[in-house]
């Protein structure tokens, strides 16, 4: 681990060690809420990662759909959001963290007053281990502040509680039911980029250019940061398998990162774009993604498409990519062989 990530780790753990019991009083119940009085309404998740994000699209679904005469605010940090949430119409502000705060001291200050200053209604922190997350809540003048974990002594009967994804809009619904709001039953929402139908098409126009249009197009994506990045000789046999199952009847593409690297050697036709809504277009007109846990798996379930994540450490329940048939795959217990019936039980759907 580098100096750099040593400093980070230490600094997020002393933060987490003196915010983490900010707000643990908060879910008391104090009155009722109208749901339709809700008017300003500010979700709290400062990260810049594209995953990440994106995992947040399905609270915002939720309290759109709770509270539906409500503006929704979001305090992120970097510049990629207004990308992403590009079309859900009732965000308003985009209250964004600078990417390294004490190199814009002023800047970072300039936030939480503009926090500070919102006469929000409800304030809800997505991860309750972000401290910058407890902070904004904390620093808000909200009626209503929802710090993103449950009381002590409570637990959600939900087999998929642990889902990054889900579970903020479980604790969500607990909170509001402390309120008077009546606890949903309904599945979560499914993460959604929101692409539009010119999008999409736009999309099929790119893919057409890279491969035959005449046949179906499985998307690969061999890159994947840290230790979740598959090694060169694994995907070049799993590279190797998908051809010899897939080839005659299907396009094999790869979508590269920015990074512009390839883990079979650029074997593959390829697509490279820096464009979030683009690649998310593309991968649109594909009938199955295959990737291992990254930003790019996220947007590939955001876009629709049937998604097969590769997971060999111990976070498949947090990230596993859910709905429109897509599944997590542990390829510390399965083999190629188990892949390519994993892959057929999607595509023959």
């Amino acid at each position: 681990m580098s100096n750099v990530k040593k400093v980070n780790a230490l600094r997020r753990n002393i933060m987490r060690g003196l915010t983490k019991n900010i707000g643990r009083s908060v879910l008391q119940k104090s009155g009722q809420i109208d749901k339709n009085e809700i008017k300003k309404v500010l979700i709290s998740r400062p990260n810049k990662r594209l995953g990440n994000l994106l995992l947040i699209t399905p609270l915002i679904q939720e309290v759109t759909d709770t509270f539906p005469n409500c503006k929704i605010d979001l305090f992120v940090k970097g510049g990629l959001a207004p990308i992403v949430f590009e079309n859900y119409k009732n965000i308003d502000k985009i209250i964004e963290l600078p990417k390294k705060p004490f190199n814009e001291l002023i800047k970072y200050l300039k936030v939480w007053t503009l926090i500070r200053k919102q006469n929000y209604d409800v304030v809800v922190n997505v991860d309750q281990n972000s401290s910058s997350g407890r902070l904004a809540v904390k620093f808000s003048s909200a009626k209503v502040k929802i710090f993103g974990d449950l009381p002590e002594n409570v637990e959600l009967p939900y087999d998929d509680y642990d889902h990054i994804a889900k579970y903020p809009v479980y604790n969500f619904r607990y909170a509001l039911s402390q309120f008077g709001v009546e606890d949903k039953k309904e599945p979560v929402a499914l993460i959604d980029l929101k692409l539009s139908s010119d999008e999409i098409a736009k999309g099929k126009a790119i893919l057409n250019g890279i491969v035959d249009e005449n046949k179906k197009s499985i998307a690969i994506f061999t890159f994947a940061t840290g230790e979740k990045c598959y090694q060169v000789e694994w995907w070049e046999e799993f590279y190797a398998a998908l051809k010899k199952e897939y080839a005659s009847d299907y396009n094999i593409f790869e979508i590269l990162p920015v990074e512009n690297v390839s883990q079979i050697n650029f074997q593959a036709p390829s697509f490279y774009s820096k464009d979030v809504r683009e690649i998310g277009s593309v991968m649109a007109n594909s009938a199955i993604f295959i990737g291992a846990d990254s930003g790019i798996m996220h947007l590939a379930s955001a876009s629709k498409v049937p998604t097969v994540g590769l997971f060999s450490g111990a976070n498949i329940k947090k990230y596993e990519p859910y709905g429109n048939n897509s599944l997590a795959v542990d390829t510390n217990t399965n083999s190629i062989p188990d892949f390519i019936r994993i892959i057929n039980s999607i595509l023959n759907k």
